[in-house]
Parts: structure tokens; C-alpha cells; sequence
């Protein structure tokens, strides 16, 4: 059963550990390579495309559980309380 991938609002997280760092990733992924030989014959890729992309499973490097991975929401960037909001608010109350 295919695992969707993270997004730019989503991330793994292991629902047994708590882990959201650390996973070993199976993927199939289905390319077309330009392969360029030298006068050796040793073989370099220089261009790849991906026609397609499937993670087949996310095992939780913490635990070893398989299938005990969900997207959860990321953090925002901007929230508050953040690690710099406390700072800026010691710096005001020093100032004022």
C-alpha cells in the first residue's frame, strides 16, 4: 500500500514513538536516464527524469515500526511563541 508523501504543510510522524526525523524509506521510482560513456567506457548520468514515484513503505528508524506512520501537520514557520518570540520579548521588557 503506497504512503503519501510529505508536503510543504505535512510531515511523518511514528504514532508508537512520537519519532517525526527519522525513517527508512522504500521507493520505486521509474526514471529515463541520459547516460554519457566516456572513451573508458565508464558511465556518468548527466540528465534524469522522473515519470513516476511511489513510496512504498516508511519504517520509523526509532521503533523498527512499519505502518505506524501518518502525515501530521508541520509547525507553522511564522507562529508564535516560536523559538525567537521569547527573545524579542526579554530584549523589550530590558529596553522599556
Amino acid at each position: 500500500m503506497p504512503v503519501p508523501l510529505p508536503t510543504a504543510t505535512t510531515r511523518w510522524r511514528c504514532t508508537l514513538c512520537g519519532n517525526l526525523t527519522r525513517f527508512d524509506v522504500t521507493r520505486s521510482t521509474k526514471v529515463v536516464e541520459y547516460v554519457h560513456l566516456d572513451l573508458a567506457g565508464e558511465a556518468k548520468v548527466e540528465e534524469t527524469e522522473v515519470l513516476s514515484e511511489t513510496v512504498e513503505s516508511v519504517r520509523c528508524r526509532w521503533c523498527n515500526a512499519a505502518d505506524q506512520v501518518e502525515l501530521v501537520d508541520r509547525p507553522s514557520a511564522g507562529a508564535e511563541g516560536g523559538a525567537d518570540a521569547g527573545v524579542e520579548a526579554e530584549a523589550d521588557s530590558t529596553q522599556g
